[in-house]
């Protein structure tokens, strides 16, 4: 078949060769090739015919394209049999020789490949694949850089800016030896795609190699950002990025940063702080407020050994901050829990409690397990959205502080990750409490992605409605760091918590609302009383407050409504006959009469019982109308939209925490 154009078309057609006959003739060659089947290209005064041998690209495309996949799939025998028929049929195809070529250097066979490529440069000098085969195989192989450079030089001739080409041959160069050759190639290769990762990644190894570490690190975080595949180059550039982050801490010292911070909040807080490590911390690290220790001083509590303590020390600092800034607007908040937090964590999740028993692990160990994720739970609820806010801070004020960030970020979220993806921990924790972890621990890892390019969400096993959580959290977070106001961290941590169904633990107080005085009573409250009987219920907490308000008539006592919420966990898959026990227990108290405004009815069947009138009535109710249905209307109280109201508060809860 062959194809007739006049000159001045085609010039029309490729606008980039105007008035170059040889190279016009040159793109329409490579323009109409099929594979490795060239066209031929005359020209007759002001026409061009383009000659394209059908009947031998019709016979051959498939056999060429078997013999592509035996070579990629090592099958380099059937490849080599398959490369030399094709060659005796058509020996004017460059590209068979090319490949035969590939195949006799991939099998170690390196002058038999240099033979083969000669043959492919005979029937093509322009074969860039061939070029760069021929460059190879002197630079890494017979260790002959000049000579890898003339075969290299006329890739370059050919294509001049063409990045992959570059970055290949820059590669050989690098592998044999001649670093500043192989750096000035891979720059060549940068200025033509700044957006490729492997020439990033390269130029971050060589400086790396160089000592420049700075240029490593920031070099190979690039290459990370710009890398879309999680795949074997991508994480080297994460290795690279944390080894020259390491190397650079051990060249830098950023004490005087960190003083100069220090002097700053001492002056603004007038309180000196101090700086203490410890190795007994159940986090990286913590800071202990001069008042609430009763000290003269703040100090920075943290963990020896940790890839990157001056970073967790000023992540503290900043906290410390944050608090001054909302304590000077009013805005500052306490977050506090006690023993009635954990009782109401242990009756959520006795369930759990059970299964660990059945499993032979001793009750006071299951306790003590329970009240350490009570703990844990907590202490994510709390610091997650704060710590957003204080690493923005550090990434923007303090590039010097970028590779202990980066290290001590990445340790963090590592840490994380294995915790909530050990077998044991899915085996023995409360689903709902390890998933609401996930979801923290993700939002940390979002954050980090920002940062710093790196992605570790896959780290944690997330599942489908768990990153879902994750993401609209931290859309909102984004949403805030926009314009941050004072004490509006406060604000995320009540809306996740009340979205993951996690705010019956804690409470967030205004500051302003406690004084030393409220502390120390608190703390009272909680030796005499550790069960929490006598405190307020922590169940009545802002999302069923919200719930029972946007349900109850004007007639509806919501106080009774909390209480009876509270019985219905408290009965929850308590045996019928127990739970008739207590309901006769309180028949009894009530024979005399409860009153709604007294308090301390103690109810024989309930250890430590000492209920306010109205929980003792609402405890009558349920218990009655769960072990003795028929008899509820015998008992007088008119509590029967209340009862109702609060069991679809009950499935509401439960519905919304099971993922």
């Amino acid at each position: 078949m062959t194809i007739t154009q006049n000159l001045d078309f085609l010039y029309n057609l490729f606008p980039d060769v105007q008035d170059d006959d040889y190279k016009l003739i040159e793109v329409v060659k490579r323009y109409y090739s099929v594979g490795p089947f060239e066209p031929k290209v005359n020209r007759e005064g002001d026409q061009i015919h383009i000659t394209l041998d059908v009947d031998r690209i019709e016979a051959d495309k498939e056999k060429y394209a078997n013999l592509v996949s035996l070579a990629e799939n090592k099958k380099f025998d059937e490849a080599k049999s398959l490369a030399n028929e094709l060659i005796e049929d058509a020996p004017n195809i460059s590209e068979y020789h090319r490949i035969l070529g590939q195949i006799y250097s991939d099998t170690g066979e390196q002058d038999a490949a240099i033979d083969a490529l000669i043959d492919a440069l005979r029937w093509n000098p322009k074969n860039e694949w061939a070029l760069i085969m021929m460059g190879n195989i002197y630079a890494r192989y017979k260790k002959d850089v000049d000579t890898a450079m003339t075969f290299y030089n006329e890739v370059l001739a050919i294509k001049p800016d063409d990045h992959l080409t570059l970055n290949n041959i820059a590669v050989q160069l690098m592998e044999s030896g001649n670093l500043e050759q192989a750096k000035a190639t891979f720059e060549k290769a940068h200025k033509a795609n700044p957006d490729y990762p492997n020439t990033l990644h390269a130029l971050a190894m060589i400086a790396h190699r160089k000592s420049d570490n700075r240029y490593a690190f920031d070099n190979a975080l690039q290459a990370i950002r710009k890398n879309p595949n999680r795949d074997e180059l991508y994480h080297h550039s994460i290795s690279l990025a944390l080894t020259a982050a390491k190397a650079l801490i051990e060249e830098t010292d950023v004490q005087p940063v960190i003083d100069q911070f220090i002097k700053e909040l001492e002056e603004r807080t007038g309180t000196p702080i101090r700086k203490e490590t410890d190795p007994n911390l159940p986090t990286a690290a913590t800071i202990q407020y001069a008042e609430v220790y009763n000290r003269n001083h703040h100090l920075v509590k943290y963990k020896p050994n940790h890839p990157a303590g001056d970073h967790l020390v000023m992540h503290e600092l900043v906290h410390l901050e944050l608090r001054e800034e909302a304590r000077s607007d009013a805005k500052n908040k306490l977050f506090i829990t006690h023993e009635s937090y954990k009782a109401a964590f242990l009756n959520r999740f006795k369930k759990d409690v059970e299964k660990l028993k059945r499993r032979g692990v001793p009750e006071e160990n299951v306790r003590k397990y329970l009240e350490s994720l009570h703990e844990g739970i907590n202490r994510q609820v709390f610091n997650t959205p704060i710590d957003l806010f204080i690493e923005d801070r550090i990434y923007d004020r303090h590039k010097e502080l970028h590779p202990y960030q980066f290290r001590s970020l990445y340790a963090n979220i590592m840490e994380g990750a294995d915790a909530v993806t050990k077998k044991e921990t899915i085996k023995s924790s409360p689903g709902k409490i390890l998933s609401n972890s996930v979801v923290y621990s993700l939002i940390n890892a979002l954050h980090f992605k920002t940062l710093y390019g790196v992605d570790l969400l896959a780290d944690h096993n997330p599942k489908r409605m768990e990153l879902e959580y994750a993401n609209k959290f931290y859309e909102e977070y984004q949403e805030y760091r926009e314009d941050k106001q004072t004490g509006e961290e406060y604000e995320l941590i009540e809306y996740w918590a009340d979205d993951l169904n996690l705010s019956s633990f804690f409470e967030l107080v205004d500051e302003g609302e406690i004084d030393r005085k409220t502390a120390e009573s608190v703390l009272d409250d909680i030796e005499r009383d550790p069960y929490g009987q006598e405190s307020s219920d922590p169940l009545e907490d802002r999302q069923m407050k919200k719930f029972i308000e946007a349900h109850a008539d004007k007639d509806t006592n919501q106080a009774v409504v909390m209480y009876m919420v509270s019985a219905l966990q408290y009965f929850d898959e308590m045996p019928k006959e127990e739970i008739k026990t207590i309901a006769m227990d309180i028949a009894k108290v009530g024979m005399t009469g409860i009153d709604p405004k007294k308090k301390n009815y103690h109810i024989p069947s309930i250890p430590d019982s000492s209920f306010s009138g109205y929980k003792a009535l609402a405890y009558y109710y349920v218990s009655w109308s769960l072990a003795i249905p028929h008899m509820v209307k015998e008992l007088g109280l008119p509590f029967e939209k209340e009862f109702m109201l609060a069991k679809q508060v009950v499935d509401d809860s439960f519905n919304n925490n099971n993922y």
